[in-house]
């Protein structure tokens, strides 16, 4: 049975528990994720732009597309990064 925020738990003894989830739980664990997902994505800009500089110093033209083709990947990572900095400076600053 919910009522709002509350959920009644039944135990099998036949008491009744009352769990109350609060909207600080929520944030905290959307907090959690998105220290994730930005762990996630530095990585992988990380990866990108190392792959970027070793494949830039081959000289096959399949290297060359390569890592013309890995700005795709890299623009929008930058982007997120430059997001991901932001947030944290104001998050430091109030």
């Amino acid at each position: 049975m919910t009522k709002g925020n509350t959920c009644d738990i039944i135990l099998p003894t036949g008491e009744i528990m009352i769990s109350t989830v609060t909207v600080s739980t929520i944030t905290i664990a959307a907090a959690g994720l998105a220290a994730g997902v930005s762990v996630f994505v530095i990585m992988l800009l990380i990866g990108f732009l190392t792959s970027k500089e070793l494949l830039g110093g081959s000289s096959g033209n399949r290297q060359k597309l390569l890592t013309r083709s890995l700005y795709i990947g890299i623009i929008p990572l930058i982007i997120c990064f430059a997001v991901i900095v932001g947030l944290k400076v104001a998050e430091v600053l109030t």
